[in-house]
Parts: structure tokens; C-alpha cells; sequence
């Protein structure tokens, strides 16, 4: 169970980029956090995993205290919440098989990783995450050499390897087409489902929202403004999240 109370986020310039979120993540939920661009969705995710420290409030993960922890008792939490970025944030100079095992860095000696020595049993672990992603032939490649859509599967798998109870995905189609998109969506709820695993996903498009996630929470200026189903967000609902002038697709 996640549970996030009272979430405040203000940056140094003053912005507020979240006022008071409050809300509750069963486990084994897929939840899509929408919104427009600004309106701290990625900011919320960031905070969750302490990637960006919150202002005030509370965030639970389970019985840790996620907004408190520090040092080895945060590095422990992080191992079970993997991440998966917009831009991919893979090494593009290492090869992709090295991207992935990059994901147990929170199990193995740091020296030995850095030496690139990892147990047998890990990278057996990698190949077979990098097949799940359908990109197995792809392992001795160089990150910089794949496509986009490639890239992200990449990042998947790194996460895979954390052995996560949870998945935050910070806009992880943004930079995609949209057959692409469905790709990565279909991959993420594959996990969610045949996994257990928890998934909260910002995204920007509602047709995806509504065929992927089985809950939405949205954002604006920082507010939490919507949690409920997906099919639950009717026109006044909708411009309540994006605004008047907003073009409703899907």
C-alpha cells in the first residue's frame, strides 16, 4: 500500500508544483496520473522515490516512511521502486545488457559493479527481462544504437531487475508514436498484471488512460482535482483537468 498525505512540493523560485495531495495506492494497482504538462505529475512520482525531496507532508510506502527515511534505510526502500524516465536515462556509450544489470546496483558491492562483475545469476536474470521486452538479440548493441521505442524497453527491463513492488513511470510514451506507445503500455500492464506489481504512469493522452489504467488521478496547478475511474471523467470532469480550451480525444 502506498499512501501519500498531504504531499507538499515548493520549489525554490517559489513555485508550487504540489498543494496538499492526498491519496491511496492499493497494491497491484495500475493508476494513471494525468494532467497538463506543469501541473506535477512528474514532480509527484519524483518525491515518491525521494528523487526530489517534498516541502511537508507524508509519503508511506508499506510501513516505511518514505519522507523521512535517509541513507541505507532509503537505499533498501528504493531497491523495491523501480523508475522508468521519459528520456530513457540509459548509458548510451555502454552496451544494452550492461544498461540493464545497472538495475541491481541496489543488491551487488558497488566496486564490483563498477568492475562490471556481476553474479552469473543476474545477468541470466537480465537476458531473460530483455527477452520479456522482446529485445534479446539486442543485448551486445550500444544503448546510443537503438530506436526509441527500443530505448524504453531497455528501460523496463533495468527496472525488472530491481525485482519491484512497484513502478513508477514518469511520462515513459511521451517521446513515442503512437503504435509505439501502445507497445510500451501493453508491456507495463503485462507486469502489472502477470506480476502483482503496482504501476503509476503520468501520461498525457486519456484513450490511453482509459485502456490501460484501472484508476486515474489528476493534477492541476499542483491540485489533486480527480481520482476515480478512468470512464468516470465526463466532459466537466475532463475540463476541470486540462481546462475550457482543451480538445477532448478518445
Amino acid at each position: 500500500m502506498l499512501r501519500v498525505k498531504n504531499l507538499t512540493k515548493v520549489y525554490d523560485d517559489g513555485t508550487v508544483a504540489l498543494n496538499d495531495v492526498t491519496f491511496e495506492v492499493p497494491d497491484g494497482e495500475f493508476v494513471s496520473v494525468i494532467g497538463l504538462s506543469g501541473s506535477g505529475k512528474s514532480t509527484l512520482l519524483r518525491c515518491i522515490n525521494r528523487l526530489i525531496e517534498p516541502t511537508s507532508g507524508e509519503i508511506w510506502w508499506n510501513d516505511v516512511k518514505l519522507s523521512d527515511v535517509t541513507g541505507e534505510e532509503l537505499r533498501r526502500a528504493r531497491r523495491r521502486i523501480g523508475m522508468i524516465f521519459q528520456h530513457f536515462n540509459l548509458v548510451d556509450r555502454s552496451t544494452v545488457l550492461t544498461n540493464v544489470l545497472s538495475g541491481r546496483l541496489g543488491y551487488v558491492n558497488p566496486l564490483t559493479s563498477v568492475l562490471g562483475r556481476f553474479p552469473e545469476s543476474d545477468i541470466l536474470q537480465a537476458h531473460a527481462n530483455l527477452k520479456r521486452v522482446g529485445i534479446s538479440d539486442k543485448a551486445t548493441n550500444r544503448a546510443d544504437e537503438l530506436s526509441g521505442g527500443q530505448r524504453q524497453r531497455v528501460g523496463i527491463a533495468r527496472a525488472l531487475m530491481q525485482e519491484p513492488e512497484m513502478l513508477l513511470a514518469d511520462e515513459p510514451v511521451a517521446s513515442l508514436d503512437p503504435a509505439l506507445a501502445h507497445s510500451i503500455m501493453r508491456h507495463l500492464l503485462q507486469i502489472n498484471q502477470e506480476d502483482d506489481i503496482t504501476v503509476l504512469c503520468s501520461l498525457h493522452f486519456l484513450d490511453l488512460v482509459q485502456q490501460y489504467s484501472t484508476r486515474a488521478i489528476a493534477l492541476n496547478e499542483g491540485k489533486l482535482v480527480f481520482d476515480g475511474k478512468p470512464e468516470e471523467i465526463d466532459d466537466a470532469r475532463f475540463e476541470a483537468i486540462y481546462g475550457q480550451e482543451a480538445e477532448r480525444i478518445g
